[in-house]
């Protein structure tokens, strides 16, 4: 009798790899180990300063070129890579660039904190951090989202590893994070109940997407192929940012009214380059 393979399969992490560390204070030296994948991820608590919050999120609502998502419902400010070519990625993202940066911008900005901090962590390593690029055009430096999606996951299981293979992007400098860690970056400024962060225990592998019919998205995994896994539910408020392996399969469960962040992705794409994309 032939065994059917399992429908997911893939590397799990040690039981004592696989958790958050939680810190009050950023620490940019815990990202890079993140980075570095020496460590799952890691939660700053209340770092945001309220006036910085308050002031990001009315920029967000306000603006002109916010737009609603439709298939994985959010408002949303900024441009995806997911899931189509680089030259529609980069086209779509100069035409936001400037409203998105006006609400990244804001005083106190836990954008541009984040940034200047691992920046100084990662030039005492001899390493930069720095918008992807694809033939003098640049990445969209992030995107500001509020999931409104109904029922058990606000975003649907999913990992961002997947995304980065797609062969519409060939030659985009950002493939190159494959070699390293793909590497997810939140900064929640405004929230209000729910929508927990949830990691399983899975790096999916190849041929898992392929069965899955996810191979260069990534999106989504169904509940039930996650069954066996451990998992972490981790609750999310304002003023935090976090930081994971994006690898790991991992969503939004539940929430009730909006859970606004900043976001984006990063990693080393050589031993002396971060990038960051959306």
């Amino acid at each position: 009798m032939v065994r059917e393979p399992r429908p997911l399969a893939g590397f799990q992490a040690d039981p004592d790899f696989f958790r958050l560390e939680e810190r009050s204070a950023f620490d940019p030296g815990l990202v890079v180990d993140v980075l570095r994948g020496k460590r799952l991820g890691v939660i700053f608590r209340g770092v945001i300063p309220a006036a910085a919050q308050k002031e990001s999120v009315a920029r967000f609502w306000a603006s002109p070129a916010r737009r609603h998502r439709e298939g994985e419902p959010s408002h949303y400010l900024g441009s995806y890579h997911w899931n189509k070519s680089t030259e529609t990625y980069l086209a779509e993202t100069a035409q936001v660039v400037a409203e998105v940066r006006e609400v990244l911008e804001v005083p106190n900005s836990p954008w541009q904190s984040f940034r200047s901090g691992l920046a100084a962590e990662l030039a005492r390593q001899d390493a930069v951090i720095r918008i992807a690029e694809h033939e003098g055009a640049q990445a969209c430096p992030a995107l500001i989202r509020a999931w409104d999606k109904e029922g058990a996951f606000a975003l649907e299981p999913h990992e961002d590893a997947a995304q980065c293979t797609d062969p519409r992007q060939a030659g985009f400098e950002v493939q190159g994070v494959l070699d390293h860690e793909v590497c997810a970056v939140n900064m929640c400024v405004e929230h209000e109940e729910g929508g927990r962060l949830v990691i399983w225990n899975i790096r999916p592998d190849d041929a898992s997407r392929r069965r899955l019919g996810i191979e260069h998205t990534g999106f989504s995994y169904p509940a039930d192929v996650l069954v066996d896994f451990d998992e972490l539910r981790i609750d999310i408020q304002r003023g935090d940012v976090y930081v994971f392996n994006g690898s790991y399969v991992h969503a939004v469960d539940t929430s009730t009214g909006n859970r606004s962040n900043l976001s984006f992705l990063m990693g080393f794409i050589d031993e002396h380059t971060v990038v960051t994309w959306t």
